[in-house]
């Protein structure tokens, strides 16, 4: 999923940031705050910078709004946060009441059939509360592709569920700004491989036998939706007012671009729930901080205690490797990473010419990038799509420069070459938080000296995977031509869908698409239905390879890094459970001394 780090030092706002959690309701000795081992109770008080992309779980596609969607929209598998990381990857049931397999009945004996039981006891906090049925279940699903904010990922789900991807073209008919047009497609036309055989069992039929549908079903994506959700236009501000939870925490009090605050859902009972916990009676998320140096600064200082989507400062990684507060997590990632827009019409179309693209590949020092990520203890320098510890990685370099330091005079020669003795233009729209402008600058210098002049806008996080790298036709329009967006796969272990489908499927480009840049090639769309195909993770894992050797002969993006995740908390924070995907501790797990 799109991951992002936020900030840059700014000091300005500080005194109002301190204020604002200073007066954070919720108290730090709530109920079961005990001492120094940490307990129950107290507010988690969380910091960061910008807004999710979308709160509607059917559509987030950010690392900090799957952690935030997990509080309150419960899928039917997932995961649970650990220590270890092999651990936390493990996909785990969540209110299904136990992973299918043929030996149970879950599974047919072709691997095209599941059953799922649902567990009992699940409700909604509604009023009065109502148990989460089947229904639920496959009215989230059709859900993802709404023609008003579709998932990034309905990819997983058509290409997988039987008749998923012609209801969602069926979808595009609807009216996307009215909520009963959108209502009517979705409750009116059904989804052959969807079934809410009863309220507590539902039927998924596949196209073909797929062995990670059970982490495709713990995406945020899937979770259940109640039937209120038909009232509102997906992820609408009347939506985003009216969000209604079956986990363990509900969203009480929404100022958008300023703050969250989560109170504990009332009808949730832990022995319904095995991977999530109540311990905080409240979680405040203060948003409007774009530094990482002012974030890190407050919880230090114990006036906030987790970061929402800032990292630690670069400069504070080495004198907080012995702090019991801080640790390095594993990680397999391509962020940042630079992506072309092929179908801007800027400077005659230059950027849908792989020629032009392959000339850029020479302009960039990822060496440098690296440092300011934290140097090699945080970062290593990647050269293909699929980062190492993913499905299909084949360690290769196939626009090799001394020292990963990029050759500015080759980019030269190739752009000429290509028809560009000039050079470009070319509007680079860079995040205003984290190391992002830090980036920003460099990859502009980089560029200066291929002869490209590189035009700096700024853009909030909420905004850039929300509007500005998602919609077509600004794409089209040339509103942008290059950005630096991030990617982490979507889960770990079997994951050999998560990195070439969503970024680089091009059948699948369209509103709100992680193919951001309408990159689109038959060769590799073909090696994708090949990998799906495949009777074993191995005999996939060669076809995602010859993809990504495809895409980098295509200079499709240029990868920049796979990162580790530096993380720290504040010294009153106990319990805390990281979630890999999310690239965070888990908010509910945590317990406060």
């Amino acid at each position: 999923m799109a991951a992002g780090k936020r900030g840059v030092a700014v000091t300005a706002g500080l005194g109002v940031v301190m204020l604002g959690l200073a007066a954070c309701g919720g108290g730090d000795s709530g109920s079961g705050g005990g001492g120094g081992g940490g307990g129950g109770g107290g507010t988690l008080k969380v910091l960061g910078a910008s807004d999710v992309d979308h709160l509607d779980s059917s559509s987030t596609y950010t690392t900090w709004g799957g952690v935030l969607s997990r509080q309150f929209a419960r899928t039917l598998f997932g995961y649970k946060g650990d220590d270890s990381f092999d651990e936390a990857i493990k996909v785990q049931p969540d209110m299904a009441s136990e992973l299918p397999t043929t030996d149970n009945g879950g599974i047919s004996a072709d691997g095209r059939t599941y059953t799922i039981k649902l567990r009992e006891g699940v409700q909604w906090n509604t009023s009065p509360p109502r148990p989460v049925t089947a229904a639920d279940f496959v009215r989230g699903v059709k859900r993802v592709c709404n023609p008003a904010k579709p998932s990034g990922g309905k990819a997983y789900y058509t290409e997988t569920i039987e008749g998923m991807d012609a209801f969602c073209k069926g979808f595009e008919k609807a009216d996307a700004k009215s909520a009963q047009s959108i209502a009517a497609y979705q409750n009116d036309n059904q989804v052959s491989g969807l079934q809410a055989k009863d309220d507590t069992t539902l039927v998924l039929k596949l196209t073909r036998p797929a062995s990670d549908i059970t982490n495709i079903l713990a995406m945020q994506f899937a979770a259940a939706a109640p039937a209120e959700y038909d009232k509102y236009v997906p992820d609408s501000p009347e939506f985003r007012k009216n969000t209604i939870s079956n986990g363990p925490y509900q969203i009480t009090s929404y100022s958008p671009n300023k703050e969250y605050v989560l109170d504990k859902n009332p009808n949730w009972k832990p022995d319904t729930d095995p991977t999530r916990a109540q311990n905080p009676d409240k979680i405040q998320i203060t948003l409007g901080q774009e530094s990482p140096d002012v974030v890190q600064q407050q919880i230090e200082q114990g006036a906030a205690d987790i970061a929402w989507d800032q990292p630690v400062p670069t400069a504070k990684i080495q004198s907080l490797k012995s702090n019991d507060n801080f640790k390095i997590q594993d990680g397999s990632s391509s962020n940042p990473y630079l992506v072309f827009n092929t179908l801007s019409p800027n400077n005659n179309r230059a950027l849908g010419k792989k020629e032009v693209r392959q000339a850029i590949q020479y302009a960039v020092d990822k060496t440098a990038l690296v440092q300011i990520y934290g140097g090699p203890d945080v970062s290593q320098v990647l050269n293909q799509v699929i980062p190492p510890g993913s499905v299909g990685y084949e360690q290769a370099n196939p626009y090799p420069t001394q020292g990963n330091s990029g050759d500015p005079n080759k980019c030269k020669q190739m752009l000429t070459a290509a028809g560009y003795p000039n050079g470009l233009r070319l509007k680079f729209p860079y995040r205003t938080s984290s190391n992002h402008p830090k980036i920003a600058q460099s990859l502009q210098a980089n560029l200066k000296a291929c002869g490209i002049d590189a035009q700096l806008t700024s853009d909030s996080a909420g905004t850039f995977y929300n509007t500005t790298l998602v919609t077509p036709a600004d794409a089209r329009a040339g509103k942008w031509d290059i950005a630096a967006p991030g990617w982490q796969p979507d889960w770990y272990g079997n994951n050999g869908r998560t990195t070439i489908v969503p970024l680089f499927d091009g059948r699948h480009y369209g509103p709100n698409s992680t193919n951001y840049g309408g990159y689109n090639n038959a060769q590799v769309n073909a090696l994708i239905d090949k990998a799906l195909q495949a009777k074993t993770t191995e005999e996939a894992a060669g076809s995602w390879a010859q993809a990504d050797r495809l895409i980098m002969q295509d200079a499709a993006i240029v990868p920049f890094m796979n990162q580790k995740y530096p993380i720290f908390h504040s010294s009153r924070v106990k319990n805390a459970l990281y979630l890999p995907q999310y690239q965070a501790y888990d908010f509910n797990q945590i317990e406060l001394s």
